[in-house]
């Protein structure tokens, strides 16, 4: 097994593909430029995976949020139930925390979910991680989505974020998008796998 890119083998190596469970197939990416919103059509992968690179906002102390759509981008308002925990450190090595974010948590909500917060908006500050969501085509049982990644804080902290959670709907989703808290995405990259 290896990466795939467009059908066509561009990494091969058995023991990294073999800890997907599949093979990592490059479906698409997007640049963002002052972008308002980056949306992805959702297809019938068992598992897709997104990489946020250098996501940079133009707001400062923000969060990179997520939603879902069943009606093919239409409305972005899917039920989900989630849990989150980070943990910082600080740039003078005075302040570190390892902590449950229940302020951070949704209880059957439709509102946009926080995957990556605090994020700062000076020149060097940006947000990077992943996000995982499984078996998104299903028409019978809710879909799970975890999220890592790492952000340099409008404090000037290393903060990581570990996010999971469900979205509660026996509907297929259709679409999923990617935007800031408070304006706009001025930077950054976001590519899209799915999984076999």
């Amino acid at each position: 097994m290896g990466l795939i890119s467009n059908g066509t083998t561009i990494f091969d190596n058995g023991a990294m593909a073999s800890g997907f469970g599949g093979d990592l197939i490059f479906i698409s990416s997007a640049t963002a430029s002052s972008s308002a919103s980056i949306e992805f059509s959702l297809g019938s992968y068992k598992e897709y995976k997104f990489f946020f690179v250098n996501i940079h906002p133009q707001t400062d102390d923000v969060s990179f949020d997520f939603n879902l759509s069943t009606d093919g981008g239409s409305n972005y308002n899917v039920t989900k139930t989630t849990t989150s925990f980070y943990s910082y450190h600080d740039e003078a090595g005075t302040d570190t925390a390892l902590a449950y974010g229940s302020a951070y948590d949704l209880a059957q909500s439709t509102a946009d979910k926080k995957i990556l917060s605090l994020i700062g908006n000076g020149s060097d500050e940006c947000a990077v991680g992943t996000f995982q969501i499984f078996n998104s085509s299903s028409t019978t049982y809710a879909k799970h989505f975890i999220s890592r990644g790492n952000v340099y804080n409008r404090a000037d902290y290393s903060n990581e974020w570990y996010i999971a959670g469900y979205a509660n709907t026996t509907l297929a989703l259709t679409n999923i998008k990617f935007q800031m808290s408070s304006g706009n995405i001025d930077d950054g990259k976001i590519l899209m796998f799915g999984i076999n």
